[in-house]
């Protein structure tokens, strides 16, 4: 169980995709492959979470999509769709955890940051598609940085750039790789499960909420 922070927490630092926003590959390529078992050997082979990672952490999307496309030329057209058609892959935000968002941003009370493994090439295009992510005090954006996580270095990155203490914080991902990482840095950071369980837990640390 995470252990309850000793001092106040006024800054809350939420991940992006499978908690603020419902991002899923499998959105797009339903349409493209309506075969469920060609889409999950599509995904799970050819373009993979490893794949798409690396274009989080830096790498860019015209290396990625000639990697692929050289070792699948039968499959290049979908292997290209990936980038080219990617906002098809979300369904939008996630209303309950928007919702808390909007309370939390409108009170200067607290601070709101994003921390988010997201390739710098489609970053502009996300603002673009939620425009609310203009409403974060900062963001940490790994394709920018060139880390990600669960790497140590983004949190250090977080952590001085906003001037922020550890303590002070709480931090919702839907990863628990990068949530036990945040942990190790002295984060209080919880595995996002629903907007209830993210209300209930920032409830706990005085953070009230309608």
């Amino acid at each position: 169980m995470q252990k309850m922070a000793s001092q106040s927490v006024d800054t809350i630092i939420f991940d992006l995709g499978g908690v603020l926003v419902d991002w899923n590959p499998a959105y797009l390529y339903e349409k493209i492959f309506p075969d469920p078992a060609v889409r999950s050997y599509f995904l799970n082979e050819i373009c993979t979470p490893d794949w798409n990672a690396q274009q989080d952490g830096g790498r860019t999307i015209a290396e990625a999509n000639e990697i692929l496309s050289t070792r699948y030329p039968e499959h290049r057209e979908a292997i290209h769709a990936y980038y080219e058609r990617w906002e098809e892959m979300f369904r939008g935000p996630i209303t309950g955890t928007l919702d808390i968002f909007n309370q939390l941003t409108a009170n200067p009370v607290y601070k709101v940051y994003a921390l988010t493994n997201w390739s710098a090439e489609t970053w502009e295009r996300g603002m673009q598609l939620f425009p609310f992510f203009r409403l974060f005090d900062g963001i940490v954006v790994s394709g920018h940085e060139k880390t990600m996580k669960p790497q140590p270095e983004i949190y250090h990155i977080l952590l001085n750039r906003f001037a922020l203490q550890p303590e002070q914080l709480v931090f919702f991902d839907d990863n628990e790789k990068n949530v036990l990482a945040a942990q190790k840095q002295g984060f209080n950071a919880f595995v996002f499960q629903s907007p209830q369980q993210l209300k209930k837990a920032l409830q706990d640390y005085g953070i009230a909420l309608a």
